[in-house]
């Protein structure tokens, strides 16, 4: 599901909300979790899964093609963790 998907899904679910407000509420919601990884914060949503980053230090990696050492600066990933009830929800029987 895409950002655009999930607002017009919502739309439909509350008919007495406008489209533009629900676009907005999507997009502060998605802006407050990328704001709280960026300064390093872990978000959790009970039930669904936390969200947090990972840093990944600088190594030596290798050119696929010439199998040349190449310098991998250090970087910080997203990392995702899914919570209990949805991983429960994904494999009942």
């Amino acid at each position: 599901m895409i950002k655009s998907e999930l607002v017009n899904k919502l739309a439909e679910e509350n008919p007495n909300l406008f489209h533009r407000d629900i676009e907005k509420i999507v997009s502060i919601f998605f802006g407050e979790i990328s704001g709280a990884l960026v300064r390093g914060d872990r978000v959790e949503l009970r039930g669904f899964g936390a969200f947090s980053v990972k840093h990944r230090p600088p190594r030596i990696g290798r050119n696929p093609r010439s199998g040349e050492p190449v310098r991998i600066d250090e970087k910080f990933s997203p990392f995702f963790k899914a919570g209990k009830e949805i991983r429960e929800r994904l494999n009942k029987d």
